[in-house]
């Protein structure tokens, strides 16, 4: 047994050396579509039951799961599951509503409807979509800029000389009217790219700008809520700079900050911070996380109701919170096309947000979660709820915690959950109108700790990647200073242009042989890899395209060290010598000079070079492509143009590791004429490096001229 394990597999296999020409006429064989366009077409577009069925099932994910569902292993696991969440959820809707600069009843509302709705259409079983606080300060943004204090300030009805008022209520109003029509835009943009199969779009945003942004937007949401921590009355304010503007004015404006508030907040936020760290030490041990939110909502909303904080001590609270669903409305579509640009930033980073955690969660428990069918149900979560007055949502990182920690095992967990938040809705909204909106600050401040701390990521990408670190602190700096959406917008193009850098940056090597392997390597960096006599084989990890063509070419001169312009230059020296030699009884270097000008020598010092080192004996090169992807008709032609130059010096350039892919293109852009032939590419480096090898050993078929 133990003589078994110590065996090898081998690779052995003896076969000719293949050219491209020789597989397509000997070994491969395309296969004949047998089918035309139309019937393609036809053939895609055709119902049938079990087609009907399958479309079913993926638009309602339900449908897969809840026939099945095994009531006595799941349902108190759901249960206890949803109930927590729902507890969770509720001081946190009512939080999240500030930062969409919206009263906190309409928090409630995106608690309800969206978590209600993606039960039926989701595919993660884990996830708690719902208000988060990134989404609800971008729409606080858009809300703030399109509906401002300065439009709602009336003069006194009784015509005094009093100065003006602020009027809430239409202020209000119609910033619930901007955040309605924003929520319906982006349900209808994430639909969209749903059913265009966009899933895929999540992966240009990368993990690093992803985390730089959301750090920023912690950044954002902290300073937005120093004014509620302190009690003082400050404008808020939106666009490029505005996180400087805000602390200015909260730091200009305080000493008129409220002791009573600020010292519930602290009390708040240090208890809340306790809490959670109870939670995280013993998570194991403790059968549900202790509900801190909830206990601060409860006892903050008691403490100031019996205390009369809101007359006797002038902190600020909630308010009216109206009893009961609002009937369905229109959006007031009007607004629409100031909200485009917007719309598709929130859009973007909410399925962005949803899906990496969706993700995270489907690879822990062991199942699959659709892209594209997950950005349908968000988009429709959005639309179907905007008609009853909600804001945007996406999935929360710490009620998705808690949702997986206390045991929730499918979306009937969510689906209590937000029966949790109606009964509130409908019931007893108005016990929670006393509740000081500081306790709320410190709820959010408290739930943004897990953003702060990635700030971690930065010495580990300092240690692994520059290049994603470099994305990191675009994406928090210009994030924290332009604002979340021309922040988003930065980041994104600033992680296309590393992609171009990348491509621009490509790694090239000179290949050698390591004996008795096949397999070859860097000679540069290998001491084992040697070249073979004549022979040069350049590889460079990147594709070829218009972009790189011209960066491809001219490093595969200078890493070989072959440079068709130099040979040609180095063939004219040695020519013009010789001529001379023919008249000169002489031919030393020195003496041709001196007889040419008197002792003087007018050779210039590239002739010498050119003469005393005569051009290289490389008659063969091999550009392996095995990492070439793609290759488009710029690439293409300066391929071309550059064998054309080396079989002008006698210099035979093949091409190996092709994939079939590529090929196809390669034949689309009729690359195979003129100086090139399916007979210069190989399958492998080997088979080139052999084809190589006999035609050097035979004069007939080796590059003319080879003594030159």
């Amino acid at each position: 047994m133990e003589e078994d394990a110590d065996l090898q597999l081998m690779y052995r296999i003896e076969r000719p050396v293949y050219n491209e020409a020789a597989i397509r006429s000997q070994v491969l064989d395309r296969k004949e579509k047998s089918t035309t366009l139309r019937e393609r077409l036809a053939q895609q577009f055709r119902c049938s039951s079990k087609r009907a069925k399958a479309a079913a099932l993926s638009f309602l994910p339900i449908l897969t799961w809840l026939p099945s569902y095994p009531v006595k292993q799941y349902l108190f696991s759901d249960v206890v599951s949803g109930l927590s969440t729902g507890v969770v959820q509720l001081p946190q809707g009512l939080a999240y509503a500030m930062l969409a600069a919206v009263p906190p009843v309409y928090g409630l509302y995106s608690s309800f409807y969206p978590v209600l709705l993606y039960t039926f259409f989701g595919t993660s079983r884990h996830i708690s979509v719902g208000t988060f606080a990134v989404i609800s300060l971008m729409i606080g943004g858009v809300v703030v800029r399109e509906a401002p204090d300065s439009m709602f300030y009336v003069l006194p009805a009784n015509g005094s000389n009093m100065s003006a008022v602020l009027d809430v209520e239409a202020r209000d109003a119609r910033r619930v009217q901007v955040a309605v029509v924003l929520t319906t835009l982006v349900g209808i943009i994430q639909i969209i790219f749903g059913l265009l199969r966009f899933g895929f779009v999540a992966i240009y945003l990368t993990e690093p700008l992803v985390r730089g942004f959301t750090t920023a937007a912690s950044v954002h949401v902290v300073v937005s809520q120093l004014k509620y921590l302190l009690g003082v009355k400050t404008q808020r304010f939106s666009g490029p700079l505005s996180a400087i503007y805000s602390v200015k004015a909260v730091l200009s404006d305080i000493t008129s900050t409220n002791i009573t508030t600020l010292i519930l907040g602290l009390v708040c936020i240090v208890f809340l911070y306790g809490v959670k760290d109870i939670n995280e030490r013993f998570k194991k041990k403790l059968p549900i996380p202790i509900p801190g939110e909830i206990i601060v909502v409860i006892v903050s909303t008691g403490v100031s109701y019996g205390l009369s904080l809101s007359e006797d001590y002038n902190v600020d609270v909630v308010g009216k919170i109206p009893t009961g669903l609002l009937p369905p409305a229109a959006p007031q579509f009007s607004l629409l096309p100031s909200l485009v640009t917007d719309s598709f930033a929130v859009a973007i980073v909410g399925f962005s947000m949803g899906m990496s955690l969706a993700k995270i969660f489907a690879l822990k428990h062991g199942y699959s979660v659709d892209g594209n069918q997950e950005l349908i149900a968000l988009g429709l979560c959005n639309l179907i709820s905007s008609f009853f007055q909600t804001f945007a949502i996406t999935c929360s990182m710490s009620r998705s915690l808690v949702q997986e920690s206390t045991g929730g095992k499918t979306q009937i967990a969510g689906l209590l959950a937000s029966l949790v938040v109606l009964l509130v809705v409908v019931a007893i909204g108005f016990v929670f109108q006393p509740l000081p909106q500081t306790a709320l600050a410190a709820i959010i401040m408290v739930n943004l700790l897990g953003m702060f701390k990635q700030i971690r990521d930065i010495p580990a990408l300092w240690r692994t990647s520059k290049i994603e670190l470099a994305i990191w602190l675009v994406a928090f700096v210009a994030s924290v200073l332009l604002g979340l959406d021309y922040g988003l917008l930065v980041a994104v193009a600033f992680a296309i242009l590393t992609v171009i850098y990348r491509t621009q940056s490509p790694k090239s090597a000179v290949l050698g042989h390591v004996p008795g392997t096949g397999l070859y390597c860097d000679v540069e960096e290998y001491e084992e890899a040697a070249e073979y006599e004549g022979i040069k084989i350049f590889h460079s990890n990147s594709s070829i395209y218009f972009a790189n063509s011209d960066l491809y070419v001219n490093t595969l001169k200078e890493k070989t060290g072959v440079n068709p312009e130099h040979i040609q230059a180095a063939r004219k020296a040695i020519k013009k010598q010789k001529e001379k030699k023919a008249n000169s009884s002489n031919n030393s270097p020195s003496k041709i000079c001196e007889q040419r000008n008197g002792n003087r020598c007018s050779m210039s010092a590239s002739e010498q070079s050119i003469f005393l080192n005569p051009p290289s004996t490389v008659h063969f090169i091999i550009l392996d492509w095995t990492p070439v992807n793609f290759i488009d008709s710029v690439g293409a032609k300066a391929i071309k143009q550059v064998i054309k130059e080396y079989a002008a010096v006698d210099v035979l350039v093949v091409i190996a590791g092709c994939s079939r892919g590529l090929l196809v293109e390669l034949d689309t852009l009729q690359f195979f004429t003129g100086v090139m032939t399916t007979d210069m590419v190989f399958p492998t480096v080997h088979d080139a490096v052999l084809h190589c090898q006999h035609s050097n050993s035979h004069p007939a078929a080796a590059p003319a001229n080879e003594t030159t």
